[in-house]
């Protein structure tokens, strides 16, 4: 397929035996079929459906982010917006965290970007320990459907890249649908969550790209 295309549960959409079924597909003799709603794309011959509602679904290693819920004798509960219970272990701070002091590196409402390190039957564990990772001091964090991230951030990264060039802002796409932005100004942080907002509404769309560098041009770059 050139294009993505919107599909629906049981629609057929591609035929023949060179193709393979990727996430949100089943194979069928020689057919490609939609299990899920959403945007069927095809790359290197395999088929996947990229879903446009639902809930987010964590996996391991995704980075998130997420807000401070509750602080522990061990840790830190976070709200990422899934379903299971997600911790932050003391330990998983990149540095000496004193037990009594656990309010100094976050407290209650702060924003924090993490990585999911663990999946497990108590839920899910996080850290901090990496670049970028790590309590969220400034700029704004907002969220859209997680479902609509693999369009914001672009085949390859080139949608969140075109963005950040355009606005000059640090841009960080959480997997779970909240994203951060960081600028020198808040005139360039707004118009780079605009652009974002604009590219989440006209997901369903083929050449999404094109489209974003109209309306740039129409909204304006960088100041």
């Amino acid at each position: 397929m050139t294009n993505r295309k919107i599909v629906i549960p049981g629609e057929i959409i591609e035929k023949g035996n060179d193709f393979l079924a990727g996430e949100g597909t089943e194979k069928k003799v020689d057919e490609i079929v939609a299990l899920r709603f959403g945007l069927a794309e095809e790359n290197n011959k395999l088929v996947k459906v990229i879903p446009l509602s639902g809930v987010y679904q964590s996996r391991r290693g995704n980075v998130v982010i997420g807000r401070v819920e509750n602080v522990t004798f061990n840790g830190w509960v976070i709200d990422i917006g899934s379903p299971e219970s997600t911790f932050l272990s003391l330990v998983e701070v990149p540095r000496y965290v004193n037990k009594d002091g656990l309010e100094e590196v976050m407290k209650i409402g702060d924003n924090v970007v993490a990585k999911i390190w663990a999946i497990n039957k108590r839920g899910i564990d996080l850290t901090i320990k990496g670049r970028g990772l790590g309590k969220i001091e400034e700029g704004i964090v907002f969220k859209i459907n997680s479902n609509k991230v693999p369009r914001v951030i672009g085949k390859e990264g080139s949608m969140i890249k075109m963005i950040k060039d355009e606005t000059g802002c640090n841009i960080t796409v959480g997997q779970n649908g909240l994203i951060w932005i960081k600028g020198d100004r808040i005139d360039n942080e707004l118009l780079a969550k605009k652009a974002i907002l604009f590219v989440t509404q006209k997901s369903f769309i083929s050449g999404l790209t094109d489209e974003i560098k109209k309306w740039f041009e129409k909204e304006g770059g960088k100041k």
